[in-house]
Parts: C-alpha cells; structure tokens; sequence
C-alpha cells in the first residue's frame, strides 16, 4: 500500500526538483517507513544538488548502517566527523559499524568521546564487545581451564578487577593452512622447533620462546596461521585484539596485560597472538597519553621476561602497518622476527577456494582460471567471492524450486564484481619499501612487487 504523504511529496518535487528542504524531508518519511534504498536515492540526490549537506550525509551514513554497509557508513561518519559535525549519540552508529568491521581501536577511542559527553550512557551491544565498564568492580573474567571451568579463587587476587579473554585449543594446524611454506618454515625454526627439541637449542644457547611480528595486507590469514601454530605443538591460544586489553581507567590496562602474560605462563606452551599491535606499539615519542606508554612499557617488561619466566610462552603478533610499530618491539627478545605474509599464491588460493566450496553444490570447477582471475586477492576476498557466487545460486535455486550447483562461470563473474582489496595496502607499502627502508626490513615487499612486473 502506497504511503500517500511520500506520494504527494514525490509530485510536489516533480514541480520543484531543487527544493531541498522539500527532498529530505521525503528521505526522511522514506527512511522512517523503511524505504531504505528508495531513501538513500533521495540523500545523494540531495549531495548531487547541494553539495556537503550535513542533514543528507548524516542521513545517507545512517542508512548504509541499517542497510549492513558498514564499510560504506564508515566513509561517510569518518568524513562527518572530520568536518566536525558529529556528537553525542550521533556516534554510536559509527562506533556499532567499527565493531562489526573489528576496527576495535577506533571504536574504543570513538566511544570514550561519547561516554566523555555522557558519561553515564550504555550501550549493551558495544560494552559487550568492546569491555568498557567491566573495570567497576564487576566480576566477569571469562578465562578457561582444561574443564572449561571459571577460575573463581583469582577473582580475589591483588588485581581486583576483572576483564574478559579466551583461552582456547585449536584443532587445527599447519597441514589446514593453504601454500605459505616459507614463512611456516620460519615460524617452525623460530618458535616451535626450540619448544619441540628444547635440548639441541640450549646447547646453542637459545632459550624456548619467543616473538614474530607477521605483517601484510589485511585478510591474508595472519590470524589463521597463528591459530594453527599454536595447533602445531598442541599448546593453548589466546587471540587478543587492543580491546581486550585498554580500560578506561588508570592503570587497569597494566594490570591486564600482567594477568594475560601470567595465564600464558602458568598454561605454558602457549601462544599469545595479538592483533592490530600498531595500535599499541606506536612510536612512544609521538604519543601525547601518558598512560598509553605505560601500557606500552608494561607490554615490554612482561615480553621481556625480566621478573617472570616465558619460557613456552610463543607470542605472534600481527599488524597492517610495520611502519607505525615502535622499534623497541623489534629488539632481541623480542619480535626479532618479522614475517611479510603475501597475499596468497595460486596454490593457496586454490586451496581456499577449494576448502570455502566444501559441502556446497558446485559443478566441476576450473580452479586454475579462477586462480588466475583473482591475482592479488586475499584469503577474505576470496570468501567474498564464494559469497557472492553462492548468492547468485541461492536465488536461482529459490525461483527454479531445486538446488542450482556453484559453477566457475559464477565464480569467475563474482570475481569481476569483487575487485582485490589488497591495492591500496601496496600502494602504501611501497612508498616505506623505497623511501624508508634503511634497515632493509621492507625487502620482501620489493621483492614480491617485482616478481609481479
């Protein structure tokens, strides 16, 4: 049934195509009425003849968020709040799309602006995710046995307040990761064989242990690889991102990262995996907070092990951005290893490829022409891709009324609708490799764009 004030409103504009006030407040009853698409039209209509209109940007970025286009509603918040027309609780859609991008850092820092402005604002979707609160005397560790049993008696401990994280035991391993066989080689020289054959390496005087910074364009398995290293030698995993780890109060960060360090130690072998460690692991000299590089001196003194022993403790870490990881992160002890992770060669992606189809319906596939068709994508748009084929069939398969199997032509067109998201990375990259590279460390990168001129 036709709304019949949207009806008017479209033939009034029919009259009067530039009458701005006029176009959204017809966005507006659209959005309200759950015309989404239709209300999205209306706003860029709005942008194409008033150009940087702030009621039509902050309603278009709202309805990309309801729309489940995170990535597109992050452009245009990120754009608002540069221009300064963002506040209050006009955040928290940006904060909710950050959080299902896992852009944790930036939510966290976006969210303290609001409860900064009200501070006795919750939200109980983002508190969930991103810990905020739970330093309040709130009893909510979240951290496994073998039993899968909470750790009551630590709740008392000197530490008071408690934090969320995971301890987990992959069933996977090194034989589930597609191609990669070099930097497995390093990590298996590096961490796992010292663990494996703790005597051979002593008499070598190296100690089991360790750290390995991987780094790379977003989506080419980092996390994955240091889940299945962690599968390799059968030792527990703790995947931690910043948000596990930043509290809004003082000091509490400290205290969390001791806490993470010493479960690692008393459930040795161990592998610390944290993501996004650019975040923390700024230059310290360009840090105005304080308080961050505190956190930052107490992530170096636990790695370090000065106090405590680590060894088994394997910590990985993994970053998008070397360039901004402090160079104290890189000295002996350290993360004295740092891995370039490519984007994965022809046969990895065959075998991801092969491995997202599993127990879908698909006809033979040619997976050496979708291999050539996706050079330079990543592990994530890859999925994308499978996704995006696999819709294509759903609907075909709901107006045929029987299963339409998965073929390479579908594949192959998901894959010039999904265009690589590895680009920009290099784009980037390059520039460090060339211009700051005194130390060599960005040689793999050189050597992996010059392999593909």
């Amino acid at each position: 049934m036709k709304n019949e004030a949207i009806e008017q409103l479209k033939e009034a504009l029919s009259f009067s195509p530039d009458n701005i006030p006029l176009r959204l407040h017809l966005a507006d009853l659209m959005e309200k009425g759950l015309m989404l698409d239709d209300a999205a039209s209306e706003y860029q209509e709005v942008l194409t003849r008033n150009y940087g209109n702030e009621k039509a940007r902050k309603g278009l970025a709202n309805i990309y968020y309801k729309q489940k286009k995170y990535s597109a509603a992050i452009m245009v918040f990120e754009a608002l709040m540069a221009d300064k027309m963002l506040a209050g609780l006009e955040f928290i859609p940006f904060v909710k799309c950050l959080i299902k991008e896992e852009s944790y850092r930036e939510a966290t820092d976006i969210y303290q602006k609001v409860l900064s402005q009200i501070p006795n604002f919750k939200d109980e979707e983002i508190d969930s995710v991103l810990r905020i609160g739970n330093a309040m005397g709130k009893k909510d560790r979240n951290v496994f046995n073998d039993n899968d049993e909470f750790d009551d008696e630590e709740d008392d401990d000197e530490f008071g307040e408690t934090f969320n994280f995971i301890m987990e035991k992959p069933n996977i391993n090194f034989s589930d990761v597609g191609g990669m066989e070099n930097i497995k080689k390093e990590i298996s020289l590096k961490i796992i064989q010292p663990l494996l054959k703790p005597e051979l390496y002593k008499a070598f005087g190296k100690k089991t242990g360790g750290g390995i910074l991987l780094y790379g364009p977003p989506g080419c398995g980092k996390t994955y690889l240091a889940k299945a290293t962690a599968g390799e030698i059968d030792a527990k995993f703790i995947n931690l991102g910043l948000h596990d780890i930043l509290d809004m109060w003082m000091g509490n960060s400290e205290k969390n990262l001791h806490e993470i360090f010493s479960q690692a130690r008393q459930n040795a072998p161990c592998v610390l995996f944290i993501d996004e460690v650019d975040a923390m692991g700024a230059s310290r000299n360009d840090m105005k907070n304080s308080s961050m590089r505190h956190v930052i001196n107490q992530f170096l003194s636990e790695m370090d092990g000065v106090e405590y022993n680590n060894e088994g403790v394997l910590v990985l870490a993994a970053t998008n951005a070397p360039w901004s990881v402090d160079s104290a992160f890189r000295r002996p002890g350290r993360f004295d290893r740092v891995i370039f992770v490519a984007p994965p060669d022809v046969e990895g992606r065959t075998e991801i490829i092969k491995t997202l189809l599993k127990n879908k319906p698909t006809d033979t596939i040619d997976f050496v022409a979708i291999s050539k068709a996706t050079e330079e994508y990543s592990g994530a748009d890859l999925m994308a891709i499978v996704d995006i084929a696999t819709e294509y069939k759903l609907e075909e398969s709901l107006l045929k009324g029987e299963i339409a199997n998965i073929t390479t032509k579908d594949l192959l067109k998901a894959a010039k609708q999904h265009k690589n998201t590895t680009a920009e990375w290099f784009s980037t990259a390059k520039n460090y490799a060339l211009y700051a590279n005194e130390t060599g460390l960005y040689n793999d990168i050189l050597t992996y764009i010059n392999k593909k001129k």
